[in-house]
């Protein structure tokens, strides 16, 4: 009887305890955040041997960084962006210059209202990471370095997003402070003899990212500024276009054009164009 009773005793205990653990056993429940890191190197060469036309060798290297880490819970959303890149060319008796420099965060948190519609608070900062200079004048004349400018923007608003590839934020109360050193006091808007530049006015900025063809993506990156407190007609536009054609799973071809208009900063329109082929690799994606 009693090994009876110990065998029923045992047997009841085994089911009970593996009920208990396929109970425990759920779905895992999907994170909030969604993260991708992208890391991409972009190259270009120009070789001469008596070549009857002219030219001198050059080579050029940018390394872009895109980190996003995007949260979505219910009606709460809150984006994040790191671009980051930097470029180095040499010229054939020249030396090294430098064709890039750039770090930005954006961060646009959004509680949803009603449809694509969220109220919105968003933050934007940029500068760069090392001294700028002017090649034109001879000796180089510096024009900038990190923090010099720097760029700070926040400010509440309204947020309509479709997507993740399609959204426009609008900010009617955007706070605006640039940052200068001793040394470029007085340039980009800051008085001679102060480092910060106070700006209020009116900020939109816009997201849209889709598909041309099969293996060719295209983006814009919008954001314009009006300061009410100082001529609020002249509107700063940072305009950017990507062109991405997809060779392969690590390599790209990379079309890209980067519009400034910003009195305070230069008088004319400034462009830039980078047009080069890369080698991505994914470094985080969660």
């Amino acid at each position: 009887m009693r090994i009876i009773f110990f065998i029923v005793f045992f047997s009841i205990c085994t089911l009970s305890f593996s009920q208990e653990k396929k109970d425990s056993i759920k779905a895992p429940v999907p994170s909030p955040w969604k993260v991708t890191g992208v890391f991409t190197f972009l190259f270009n060469q120009s070789s001469f041997t008596n070549w009857s036309s002219g030219g001198d060798n050059t080579i050029a290297g940018t390394f872009l960084i895109n980190y996003d880490f995007n949260y979505k819970k219910g009606s709460w959303n809150w984006d994040n962006r790191l671009i980051t890149s930097y470029g180095l060319s040499n010229v054939q008796g020249q030396g090294n210059r430098k064709t890039g420099d750039r770090f930005e965060y954006n961060s646009l948190l959004g509680k949803k209202s009603n449809n694509n519609w969220f109220f919105s608070f968003f933050m934007n900062f940029k500068t760069q990471y090392s001294r700028g200079f002017d090649y034109k004048k001879t000796p180089k004349v510096p024009i900038s370095d990190f923090m010099a400018p720097g760029y700070l923007s926040f400010g509440p608003g309204m947020l309509w997003k479709k997507s993740d590839k399609m959204t426009i934020n609008i900010a009617p109360a955007t706070s605006k402070f640039t940052f200068v050193s001793d040394e470029f006091s007085g340039k980009y808007g800051v008085e001679e003899g102060e480092n910060t530049n106070v700006g209020l006015g009116f900020n939109l900025s816009g997201y849209f990212k889709f598909l041309l063809i099969e293996n060719v993506t295209m983006e814009n990156i919008l954001s314009m500024y009006s300061d009410y407190l100082n001529k609020p007609g002249n509107v700063d536009i940072d305009y950017q276009m990507n062109y991405l054609i997809n060779v392969n799973k690590y390599m790209n071809m990379r079309v890209a054009l980067h519009m400034l208009i910003d009195d305070n900063a230069s008088s004319k329109i400034q462009i830039k164009e980078i047009f080069g082929l890369g080698v991505t690799y994914t470094f985080h994606k969660k």
